[in-house]
This record gives structure tokens, C-alpha cells and sequence, in this order.
């Protein structure tokens, strides 16, 4: 009940969050936490840890751009297009990647993704380097008009909504009791009778495929792709959100991706403060030091908060109710 409250909460914050804040920064957290939440359902649920999701995120941005920009389709099969075409090509590479394990199935992923990385890179459909530009809103459902950002904002927060409800329900079903058998002990689960590279790869295939829906809809949002959401950077960077928010929960890596959406963004005007406050001109650079500041954030997490922010939160409050309990 109480997590339930917190939900509400939050959504009722996200409600009037566009008329606080700057609707296109809020609609690239979402985006991000979304594609953050996708990650964390391979890698906390079913101990799959992928170097690989930026191959979903990215091309899934560029399918939805050209299906956009040059076939003209209607935004709604726009995004529909870069979610199927990332879910196929994690179809491909999960039954590639299944069949091994642990740092194997890690490598083989990373592999294949700088596959696809070289494939954007040269597809006369992408552009190269230069990226897609210019990509339409266009209008959802033929009346929806998404150039208005407040409004736009709501179709990703929509969007935002109803991925997490499928992750949240996928984790509280069945199947996802079957992928933490997977994850706490894998070869109990195969002696128990479970078809376990099947309920991998069915993971994996709907971890892509919500990568691809947060992928394609970023696009949509900021109206351009470009080669760095396909590199294997976005990929490091997506572990890192989830580990920060706390690997293994399910508002976790929500969390951890508006830290560090947000520190990639604002940093350089909390330089400018403190050079304001201070007067020491070395803040000024803060901007140009994101990588260091990031590093320094995971270094501090995997030091002192192995669970990630939230999965501490939540340890501390199982340790003081087992006290009171006692008591």
C-alpha cells in the first residue's frame, strides 16, 4: 500500500512537473529512465549483465527518424517501427548470447553491438556521422499535435507509465518469479524442469524491445539521431544509471538515470554557481569534466553503496524494522 502511495505521488509530480521545469529536459529523463528500467529487468531479474543495449537504443532511434523524416509515417508507427526493429535484433543477438554465460555472454554482446554500430555508421539510410536531422513530431493518432512540448510531454510520460507498468508486472508475474530462480540459481531452475534459455531469451527480446521504445521516442522528442546513442558508451552509461539507483529495484535506475541525465546537462551551471559563490574560476570547467564527475559518483557507489541509492534506502529500512521486531 505504501509503495503504491509513492507511485501516486509520483505521478502526480510528473503531472505538473512540465509548467516547474523545462518540458524537453523532463521528457529526456523520462526517455532515459525508461531505457534504464529496460536494462535493469535483464540485468537485476534475470542476472544478465548485456554490454550490448545501446544496438536497441540506438537503432530504434534511427528506424524511427527515417520511418518519420523520409517515409512519412504517422508517429505512432514511427516509434512502433524502431521497437520492432530493435526487438528483432535482440531476438538475434539473445540466441547468440544465451548460450553462453557470465563474462562470455557479456563480450558477445558487446561484439555484436559494435556490429551494429559499424552498420549505422555506414547504412546510406543514416547518414554517417552526420546523423538524422530534422526528424517530425508529426501528430499521434492523425490529431495529436506533438509539436507543443507540454503536450508532448505528456505522450512520453504516457509512454513512460505504461513501460513501467509492463515491467512492473512482468517482475510480480510468474515469469518473472521464473527469472529470479534463473538469476539466485540456475541450475536449481534447470533441475526443476524450467526451459531456462527460453525464459532468457524472452527477457532479453523484452528488455530490447523497451530499450527500442525509449529509443525511438527520445528521437521523436529532441528530433535527430546521431551515432553516439548506438556506441558502446550508451551502453556503459545505462549500466551506470542502474547501478547508481540501485540494481535489482524497480524505481532504481529511475533514479540513477535522472542523476546522471541531470549532471550531464546542469553540471556546468552548477559550475557557474559556485564560481558566482566562491570566486574560484576552477568551477568554471565543471562543465567539460562530466566523465570525471560521473566516475568519481560510481567509484563512490560501488565503495559505499554496492546496492545503489535506493537499494541502500531500502536495506537500512529491513534492518530497522527486523530491530523493531527484536524489540
Amino acid at each position: 500500500m505504501n509503495k503504491n502511495i509513492g507511485y501516486l505521488i509520483a505521478l502526480a509530480i510528473a503531472l505538473i512537473a512540465p509548467f516547474v521545469g523545462y518540458p524537453v529536459f523532463l521528457m529526456k529523463l523520462l526517455c532515459f529512465g525508461l531505457f534504464a528500467c529496460a536494462f535493469n529487468l535483464l540485468i537485476g531479474y534475470t542476472g544478465l549483465l548485456s554490454f550490448g543495449h545501446a544496438a536497441f537504443f540506438g537503432t530504434a532511434g534511427y528506424v524511427t527518424g527515417y520511418a518519420l523524416g523520409t517515409l512519412g509515417l504517422p508517429t505512432e508507427l514511427g516509434i512502433l517501427a524502431g521497437v520492432v526493429a530493435g526487438a528483432l535484433i535482440g531476438l538475434v543477438m539473445g540466441k547468440l548470447a544465451i548460450r553462453r554465460q557470465g563474462i562470455y555472454f557479456s563480450m558477445i554482446t558487446l561484439a555484436l553491438a559494435q556490429m551494429v554500430y559499424f552498420v549505422m555508421l555506414k547504412a546510406p539510410f543514416t547518414h554517417g556521422e552526420d546523423g538524422l536531422q530534422g526528424v517530425p513530431r508529426g501528430k499521434l493518432f492523425g490529431f495529436i499535435d506533438l509539436s507543443n512540448d507540454v503536450t508532448m510531454y505528456y505522450v512520453v510520460l504516457a509512454i513512460f507509465v505504461g513501460g513501467f507498468a509492463l515491467i512492473m508486472r512482468t517482475v510480480h508475474s510468474p515469469f518473472g518469479q521464473v527469472l529470479r530462480a534463473i538469476k539466485e540459481n540456475e541450475p536449481r531452475a534447470i533441475s526443476l524442469g524450467y526451459d531456462v534459455d527460453k525464459y532468457k531469451l524472452m527477457a532479453f527480446v523484452l528488455s530490447a524491445a523497451l530499450a527500442a521504445l525509449a529509443g525511438g521516442t527520445k528521437t521523436v522528442v529532441l528530433g535527430f539521431e546521431t551515432l553516439t546513442n548506438v556506441h558502446w558508451t550508451m551502453s556503459g552509461l545505462v549500466i551506470l544509471m542502474t547501478l547508481v539507483g540501485g540494481m535489482g529495484t524497480l524505481v532504481g535506475p529511475i533514479l540513477g538515470a535522472f542523476i546522471i541525465i541531470t549532471l550531464e546537462n546542469k553540471l556546468s551551471d552548477v559550475g557557474g554557481f559556485l564560481v558566482r559563490t566562491t570566486g574560484v574560476e576552477w568551477f568554471s570547467t565543471l562543465g567539460e569534466s562530466v566523465g570525471m564527475v560521473t566516475g568519481l559518483i560510481f567509484i563512490a557507489c560501488v565503495l559505499l553503496f554496492r546496492r545503489g541509492i535506493v537499494g541502500e534506502i531500502g536495506a537500512a529500512f529491513a534492518a530497522a524494522n527486523r530491530k523493531k521486531k527484536v524489540a
